[in-house]
């Protein structure tokens, strides 16, 4: 199976590289950058040697019809005029966010520019959302925020658990989630040792993606409250969710419902009582870790969850997808275990 990567200079893009470099059944033809064309793949992921004697290509669709499956991990808004001219036989995992959104209003507030239309959202955790994968040509990758925090909140918002307009979200995030351009704020003087938010106010663009699929869940409407913050560290997510409970519940309750609704899946993992997820536990992994906790004083269910923003908030959940579309087993080429 001819594979492809548009964008594969990139964090995600060698994260891909990585993942898909030990598959079965994917073979890496076409890899491929905008800037970087043409220079040595290990110059950029020296990690990869065994790539050292390959050099980014072009960016072109004659590169890309090469291939039986393409991932464009490139930065939101620049892969949907490329997607659009390729055959349906192609298969596609977008890593961007050009399609995740179903409303324009909502992809002009938080995005700006012209609104692509809606693809498969490729969470495959969500309800029914496997078969609807499977069949998919086209996939919309989730955002790695969005995908601790949907997983997060999935089973209570499910459960009827928790008020649906008062889930206030709190998430740390590795610097490998702001993209690989410059930036003096990303910089390893101005990150180390130092915490601090940014799109501080309700003005992150994953917000309207996860009320969209949490909505679609549970039939109700839902309204989140989320600050993002900057880590000082690579890769991972840390996020702390809290809302509202409708009734009283005990915390063993809710770990019992949080079991049973993940029994079963591979890659979500609700710890032991006592045990708390840990952004290095799920480094390199497409896992994701989490522990619940009541707090009875102010009548609110916390939820805790990390994950690697590069492994099951990226590159690990578009060759989870891409398993499901092409019928192999889903953890083909991936692992639930952390290298820690």
């Amino acid at each position: 199976m001819n594979v492809g990567i548009v964008g594969a200079s990139g964090y995600s893009g060698g994260e891909l590289i990585r993942l898909l470099s030990n598959h079965p059944k994917f073979e890496l033809t076409y890899l491929a950058a905008v800037t970087n064309a043409g220079e040595q793949i290990t110059s950029i992921h020296p990690s990869l040697v065994e790539f050292s004697s390959r050099c980014f290509e072009e960016t072109t669709l004659e590169g890309m019809l090469r291939c039986d499956l393409l991932f464009f991990a490139l930065p939101h808004g620049a892969s949907a005029s490329w997607i659009s001219q390729l055959p349906e036989a192609i298969k596609v995992v977008d890593l961007g966010a050009d399609y995740r959104l179903e409303g324009s209003s909502q992809w002009n507030t938080y995005y700006g520019g012209e609104h692509a239309g809606f693809l498969q959202y490729g969470l495959p955790e969500l309800p029914g959302n496997r078969a609807l994968i499977a069949e998919a040509s086209r996939v919309a990758n989730p955002g790695c925020y969005a995908t601790a925090i949907t997983l997060g909140i999935l089973p209570a918002i499910s459960h009827g658990l928790i008020h649906s307009e008062d889930i206030v979200v709190v998430a740390a995030s590795g610097t490998t989630g702001a993209g690989r351009s410059a930036k003096v704020g990303l910089l390893a003087s101005e990150v180390s040792s130092s915490l601090t938010s940014y799109k501080f106010g309700g003005v992150h663009q994953h917000t309207p993606e996860i009320e969209q699929s949490l909505s679609k869940v549970s039939g109700r409407k839902v309204k989140l409250s989320f600050t993002p913050i900057l880590a000082p560290m690579p890769r991972g997510i840390l996020a702390t969710i809290t809302a509202v409970l409708k009734a009283p519940v005990d915390t063993q309750k809710v770990h019992e419902i949080y079991d049973g609704a993940f029994a079963g899946e591979t890659f979500v993992h609700v710890l032991p009582a006592g045990q708390m997820p840990q952004t290095s536990a799920v480094t390199g992994s497409n896992s994701a870790h989490i522990q619940v906790a009541v707090d009875g004083h102010t009548n609110r269910l916390i939820v805790s969850v990390s994950i690697d923003n590069l492994g099951k908030g990226a590159a690990g959940q578009a060759l989870q997808n891409a398993n499901i579309m092409f019928g192999y087993e889903e953890n083909l080429g991936l692992s639930s275990q952390g290298v820690r």
